[in-house]
């Protein structure tokens, strides 16, 4: 099925899930065309009110009543088969498309899509070529997956041909958008509660390659070896990046107090500009690697370029300062795959502190038991690890696996670990262990977020 932003100007678009981050930025792109829009959600949230003084019709649970007015229904991959709109809408024969499918068909209206993908990294990097492009008056399209100051939210509606996206490989989603700048930022095992093993993703990034044309671009992370393996393929243009190989590389690093890296930039051996960041972190090195790459492949001004990094004090969510109580420091990170853990936890090492006490929630039970031997190798940077039960998300608790097993499974190789079922109880032990000086990380993809801010305001 197809949709286009003038013909199917007067039908009612209905979006199940309408409050998630990605949903109620595709909702808000079409209030700006002047859309009837719709949606339905269990709570209601800063995005639902949002979209509802914007001029949306929003209702709270979900209800075959809701979609009664609805011409194309969009749902989000997070929506189960028996959900009573969706069953509704079989049953009347409304058109339905799923987030993925109805985001492909906006961006067949641009001719700049710039699709990033990647296991880890998506959101900042969509974030930096945000702050880049915006710098270089491109007007773009943005859609993000968190909070970005400089948009005020997680989307903007621009007037040119530049479509900024994240592009996400949960359930095959970006094989349904239509990439002019292709980037991969890395290739990991996650999501295996869809995919069967890490060669299966490997070949559903392979597929996300063949979408972008000839006179297109894929931008990739070149010490990756999963990557290495698979851009080999590639008929368009191809641009590389790293620390060590690549074609566009950063050299000549430099931490400062704060962990914030500064490098100089080069193409082959000739020296191109030098970018100050002040986001923390080697993994951040790479994500404004990628992020120059594709503002070099629009041949944005190179001042400019680095003027844009150098604005970006990073998104919502991704090593954020909450606050600081008693001379004790809060951040909260996103990280929810070792890998991506690990690098937050080697960035904080090197953050000011006296003492880090890393608070993880394991999001999903499926994540958890599937990579279950990495969570208990990623936490070495960490004085003290306090986990949270599981975030089930999506998913039903079985009884087959649990944050106290993985706790067990980490005492027994001697971090220094404590179990607990609540988060008051979490933020009491805080209060009493936590000393001035230390560093407070809140860890995860739920709501363990909300553990800084109640010791924060306790």
């Amino acid at each position: 099925m197809s949709f286009d932003l003038i013909k199917d100007k007067n039908k009612n678009i209905h979006f199940i899930g309408i409050g998630g981050v990605s949903m109620s930025g595709l909702a808000e792109i079409l209030l700006y065309h002047n859309f009837k829009v719709s949606g339905s959600d269990m709570n209601e949230s800063p995005n639902t009110e949002k979209l509802s003084k914007n001029g949306a019709k929003i209702y709270i649970g979900h209800n075959k009543e809701n979609v009664k007015n609805a011409d194309i229904i969009v749902y989000t991959a997070a929506i189960s088969k028996d959900n009573p709109e969706l069953v509704e809408a079989k049953d009347k024969n409304i058109k339905t498309m799923d987030r993925a499918e109805f985001l492909g068909q906006l961006m067949k209206g641009h001719k700049y899509n710039i699709a990033i993908s990647g296991t880890h990294g998506k959101t900042t990097t969509t974030s930096m070529v945000s702050h880049i492009t915006l710098n270089c008056n491109t007007d773009p399209t943005i859609l993000v997956g968190g909070n970005l100051d400089i948009i005020n939210g997680n989307v903007r509606v621009g007037k040119s041909d530049y479509f900024i996206t994240e592009a996400c490989e949960y359930k095959s989603s970006f094989l349904k958008f239509h990439p002019y700048i292709g980037v991969i930022l890395n290739i990991d095992k996650d999501h295996l509660d869809y995919y069967k093993d890490i060669e299966d993703i490997k070949n559903a990034f392979s597929k996300f390659i063949k979408l972008i044309p000839k006179d297109g671009y894929l931008i990739a992370y070149d010490e990756d070896k999963n990557i290495k393996d698979i851009i080999k393929s590639a008929s368009c243009n191809v641009v590389t990046y790293g620390i060590n190989s690549g074609t566009i590389q950063a050299r000549n690093i430099k931490f400062d107090e704060k962990a914030c890296g500064s490098y100089d930039v080069y193409k082959n051996d000739e020296k191109l500009f030098s970018i100050n960041l002040n986001v923390p972190g080697k993994h951040n090195i790479l994500n404004s690697l990628a992020s120059i790459c594709i503002s070099l492949t629009l041949s944005l001004e190179k001042n400019s370029i680095a003027k844009g990094l150098e604005s970006f004090y990073g998104t919502h969510r991704r090593f954020e300062l909450k606050g600081k109580k008693d001379d004790i420091t809060v951040i909260d990170d996103y990280a929810h795959h070792p890998t991506e853990i690990e690098a937050t936890l080697n960035a904080t090492r090197n953050y000011p502190h006296n003492k880090i006490f890393c608070v993880f929630q394991p999001h999903t039970y499926s994540r958890t038991i599937k990579l279950f031997d990495e969570f208990t190798e990623c936490f070495n940077n960490t004085d003290e690890l306090i986990l949270a039960d599981i975030y089930a998300a999506r998913e039903k608790d079985t009884g087959e696996i649990s944050s106290d097993m993985l706790g067990d499974s980490l005492r027994e190789k001697g971090i220094k670990c404590t179990n607990f079922h609540n988060f008051e109880d979490i933020v009491n032990y805080l209060k009493k262990n936590a000393s001035k000086g230390d560093l407070i990380l809140t860890v995860g993809a739920g709501d363990v977020f909300k553990i800084g801010e109640m010791y924060l305001n306790s």
